[in-house]
């Protein structure tokens, strides 16, 4: 097994946050709107709006791109370019390209330049990866397409199939020049309105509703399991306390999906939780017993001990939002 690094150390950070300070207020001023990503006073909620309201705007044909490796294939020179236009200093465009070549730890190989990409974990590396995407951003919205981007995710909303079409051509025309690739099985065109949808930013949305991809729920539960194992030998008290803050995030992030994402998933997660007590007191295993669990823990025990309720904190939301 191979091992690479390209965090950079304490004292790079340091030195591109400043870098980063003085350049970012030069090209946020000119990022076109349709930006999210890393930018000041924007981000992932701004952009799922924005994608709620050019769908409920009967935009339903989707382009569903992916640009396959992009943080590892971004061509120094011509980022350099772009990065030139605005920035005339030459020793701080020597800087930024150290720290674009500045290259990768490999275990056994020792450190290997980089010839292309910005690095991972670099505090500069947002902004640069807008920057080179800046031009895509301008060339789409001159054509009258409706684009929201995050970082190098993207997706063009549009009212007919043709204009899909036209939108996928200009892109493919733009990564072409920029020295990118689309992913060839990650992009398509979709109709939201129909069945299979098209995913973005930890969503799936299809025909007028949305809900946590599989991925997001993977990973979810994949963070619940390792609160809730039952071998850990914490109490309920402890369990609930570490598994709370986990369930609040999630839940302010995914809050505006379909009603019975969260019913399922707190059925889930208590079914866990009367695993573990049922552990603790040495009784048998899941087999034959989930109605005898739920009789002697029911669901208001665990909200009496505190348990965040995915359902009823998405019940009292809606609430709020009638009145």
């Amino acid at each position: 097994m191979q091992f690479e690094w390209s965090v950079p150390v304490v004292r790079d950070r340091v030195v591109q946050t400043a870098l980063r300070n003085v350049m970012e207020p030069i090209f946020e001023r000119d990022f076109a709107a349709q930006s999210y990503g890393f930018r000041p006073g924007r981000g992932a909620k701004e952009a799922l709006r924005r994608v709620e309201e050019l769908l409920k705007g009967a935009n339903h044909w989707v382009v569903d791109a992916d640009i396959k490796g992009y943080f590892d294939s971004i061509p120094h020179h011509k980022l350099m370019e772009k990065v030139a236009i605005k920035i005339s200093d030459g020793r701080v465009l020597k800087l930024i390209e150290s720290y674009l070549k500045a290259g990768v730890f490999e275990v056994c190989k020792g450190w290997e330049a980089t010839e292309e990409g910005t690095p991972q974990g670099g505090v500069i590396s947002p902004l640069l990866a807008n920057i080179y995407l800046d031009d895509l951003d301008w060339q789409i919205a001159k054509a009258g397409l409706q684009m929201v981007r995050y970082a190098d995710d993207f997706v063009i909303l549009s009212r007919t199939e043709q204009e899909a079409q036209r939108a996928l051509t200009l892109v493919n025309d733009w990564m072409q020049q920029a020295e990118l690739k689309l992913h060839p099985q990650k992009t398509k065109i979709v109709d939201a309105t129909q069945r299979g949808g098209f995913e973005f930013l930890g969503y799936h949305f299809e025909r007028g509703q949305k809900w946590p991809r599989k991925k997001s729920l993977t990973k979810f539960k994949d963070t619940v399991r390792a609160k809730t194992r039952r071998t850990a030998g914490r109490s309920l008290a402890v369990v609930i306390g570490s598994l709370n803050p986990t369930l609040r995030g999630w839940f302010e992030y995914f809050k505006h999906s379909r009603r019975w994402t969260f019913r399922a998933l707190d059925g889930w997660i208590r079914r866990r939780l009367r695993s573990l007590l049922r552990k603790q007191q040495k009784r048998r295993g899941m087999a034959g017993v989930r109605g005898e669990d739920q009789r002697r823990w029911p669901n208001a025990f665990f909200a009496d001990h505190g348990l965040f309720g995915l359902q009823r904190a998405y019940e009292t939301v809606r609430q709020s939002s009638r009145r």
